[in-house]
């Protein structure tokens, strides 16, 4: 989705800068791109929920090194908050909301719901984890399956695109969901790949696939 110069791409998670980088080499010049991330030493990624406080400090110089390395640190504000925290230090609407900060529900559900409230109209939303993350899909089941406003666009593996700009009515709501809902077994594959990569059953894919298993995203 392109940002007309004069809008706001924010990201919701950045850990060590790829997609910031990404956003932000990909910006029109004149749109502002906010990366919101407290580099607190949680939510790093699977099984590396808290307590990692260690790395929080690493986290944050390598994500300023890797933005410097690409060329993309002056087009970049750091909003160093949790996301929750970050809403007063971000004016206007948001063009492009790209989520991909805590995995678990509370969390999710919230970025969903009130950083998706301030993506203007016709704006886009994509959500990484999609049908993958428990937390994140769970979120997506209570906030946007039944919405009256996010047009779920399409995903491109976890990655999810909505847009504000669904059709007024009760028929364009029931298709919208019924296209989000469609996409429950490949979160159900997804689960259970998970579960046995958790309980070190990867052999078992491993002879059903014939490849070499790896956590899905």
């Amino acid at each position: 989705a392109r940002v007309a110069p004069g809008g706001q791409i924010v990201e919701i998670g950045s850990f060590r800068g790829r997609s910031t980088i990404v956003l932000a080499s990909a910006a029109a010049d004149g749109v502002d791109v906010i990366a919101v991330d407290p580099h607190a030493g949680n939510d790093r990624g699977p099984n590396e929920i808290a307590g990692f406080a260690a790395e929080a400090e690493d986290d944050h110089e390598v994500f300023l090194a890797n933005l410097a390395t690409a060329g993309v640190a002056d087009r970049v504000r750091h909003v160093r908050a949790f996301s929750d925290a970050a809403h007063e230090q971000i004016d206007g609407e948001v063009a492009l909301l790209y989520i991909d900060g805590a995995h678990r529900y509370a969390p999710a559900r919230a970025d969903v719901r009130d950083w998706g409230a301030r993506v203007a109209p016709r704006g886009t939303m994509l959500i990484h984890d999609s049908f993958s993350s428990v937390g994140v899909t769970l979120a997506i089941l209570r906030e946007l399956v039944w919405s009256s406003r996010f047009r779920y666009v399409g995903r491109s593996r976890s990655l999810t695109e909505y847009r504000a700009d669904l059709a007024p009515g009760t028929r364009a709501r029931l298709v919208n969901a019924m296209r989000q809902l469609a996409q429950l077994p490949w979160f159900a594959t997804n689960l259970t790949v998970k579960v046995l990569l958790t309980v070190r059953l990867g052999r078992v894919l491993r002879r059903l696939t014939g490849r070499e298993p790896e956590w899905p995203y």
